[in-house]
């Protein structure tokens, strides 16, 4: 039994009339007779009685129209869920993404676009570090991920950086370099972040404190480049904890085992126990926000998302550009 032989019997039973049925497919009304005497032949029953103002339908036709409606309905509605997926608004999107990544407020606000946006894409939230987001998209098993510095570059991904923003330093609320005089003012207000108000610490500051840092294959962007910061001022911090997540990090600085360095976006974890602190000479020191995807990837409800990410992306760059500043 085909489908078309299912279309042509609804035909004829709606219209009543075999002629009129055959004029509505545009068939003439021969082979519709000879589809129709087929497919009765198929099922071992009459499903029309023949009388000379048409036909009428026999309780055996009665059954099958019910049935041959919702099979139709059902493939009508296949075809369009297709389409969609084709266009890229409906489908499955595997995303992940890294707990500092996930603290930056642009992370779960473009989620939220997406729902909006495309009600029929269902999403598939994962955390991980860096190093599981990027295995995880390489492997086929995530279709982008949100990370902040890439822990490897495999060359069947893309890596395109989003935003970026200071990071700052996190210390007990305790901390008596929270209390010492301040050794430089607060640096300005950057794009992408707003440190806290309250005056900046410098590197050598920290020379004897006990650092929490995220390890190497979790994030290798930010600890490189705070060593090379530090030895670059003559000394090697002191790190007491390796830790997978930069949350982890920061539990730990709340339990007073050492301090850490983090994305500005972060330092609204806990408030009654960390405080944060801006760098004055954090110079290379920066939080980049990036989106990673598969090239090869296939998945056009992917596309539809890059395209909503980057339009975020350009929306939150005008807003933060001054009055009367050309594009």
């Amino acid at each position: 039994m085909e489908l078309r032989h299912l279309r042509y019997f609804v035909a004829v039973a709606e219209a009543g009339h075999m002629t009129r049925a055959a004029a509505a497919l545009g068939l003439q009304q021969p082979p519709l007779s000879q589809q129709i005497r087929a497919l009765e032949a198929e099922l071992g029953t009459v499903l029309f009685v023949r009388h000379p103002k048409g036909v009428a339908l026999t309780d055996s036709g009665r059954v099958l129209l019910d049935e041959a409606r919702r099979l139709l309905d059902g493939v009508g509605a296949l075809a369009r869920r297709m389409q969609a997926v084709a266009g890229g608004t409906a489908g499955v999107l595997a995303v992940g993404f890294t707990s500092s990544a996930a603290a930056h407020a642009f992370t779960p606000r473009v989620l939220r676009d997406c729902r909006q946006a495309f009600p029929g894409i269902a999403l598939q939230i994962v955390e991980d570090h860096a190093a599981g987001l990027t295995e995880a998209i390489a492997d086929g098993r995530l279709h982008c991920g949100f990370l902040r510095v890439p822990v490897a570059r495999p060359p069947e991904l893309a890596f395109e950086t989003l935003l970026r923003e200071p990071v700052l330093v996190a210390l007990p609320v305790d901390h008596p370099l929270l209390h010492a005089p301040t050794s430089a003012p607060a640096p300005p207000k950057r794009r992408g972040g707003s440190p806290a108000a309250a005056g900046a610490l410098r590197l050598a500051q920290l020379r004897d404190e006990r650092f929490i840092l995220v390890r190497r294959p979790g994030a290798p962007g930010l600890y490189a480049d705070l060593l090379a910061l530090c030895e670059a001022q003559g000394f090697r911090p002191q790190v007491v904890h390796e830790v997978p997540r930069m949350m982890t990090s920061l539990n730990l600085v709340a339990a007073g085992e050492g301090v850490t360095v983090v994305p500005a976006s972060m330092q609204g974890a806990h408030p009654q126990a960390v405080a944060y602190r801006p760098l004055a000479d954090g110079g290379p020191l920066d939080a980049p926000l990036t989106l990673a995807w598969r090239t090869a990837e296939g998945s056009a409800a992917l596309q539809s998302f890059i395209g909503l990410v980057r339009a975020a992306v350009a929306v939150q760059a005008d807003a933060a550009r001054p009055t009367g500043t050309a594009a």
